[in-house]
């Protein structure tokens, strides 16, 4: 099936400390609508936090992708686009952290998918998406869940166009 229109979704993962916040992992999809994953390699900055219990610092440096890279290619994927997020979590914050340890614009504007979704309540929307993931089988810990749970909700809603008529994402 060929996807002609897709919504944008993003999900940042982040572990949470009395210091701040450190994006650990992210998920977003493009036009057609794939996914893209990547573990994201902390700034030195954002290190200076105590402690970090429920991190893997050292996987995140020796697997994640460099700051500058990530920002690359979301530059590439998103350029002025209106990209979703389930609203739940500190998304406009991480996203303004990473652009802002590399010094670049942020190429795309963060909404709500209740801004998408707007026949249903925030709190309907939410319940549907843990019910998908639920069904699915899914982590609800990884943020391709969190995209892939959104872009779902979408095809059901209708908002996701497709060169043919028939068929599931």
């Amino acid at each position: 099936m060929a996807y002609t229109s897709v919504p944008r979704f993003l999900d940042i993962e982040y572990s949470e400390t009395e210091d701040g916040l450190l994006p650990t992992a992210m998920s977003w999809s493009l036009a057609d609508g794939r996914m893209k994953v990547v573990v994201i390699e902390p700034d030195e900055a954002w290190l200076a936090y105590d402690e970090m219990p429920d991190v893997d610092l050292r996987y995140l440096q020796e697997q994640g992708v460099p700051l500058i890279e990530l920002a690359r290619a979301l530059h590439e994927d998103l350029p002025d686009q209106v990209v979703y997020v389930d609203g739940l979590d500190p998304d406009d914050a991480l996203v303004e952290m990473i652009f802002e340890a590399v010094g670049m614009e942020q190429p795309f504007e963060l909404a709500p998918v209740s801004e998408l979704i707007t026949g249903l309540h925030r709190a309907d929307i939410e319940d549907a998406r843990q019910a998908l993931i639920f069904q699915e089988g899914l982590d609800p810990l990884l943020p391709e869940t969190g995209v892939y749970a959104l872009l779902l909700l979408a095809h059901q809603a209708g908002l996701v166009e497709t060169g043919e008529d028939s068929g599931d994402l």
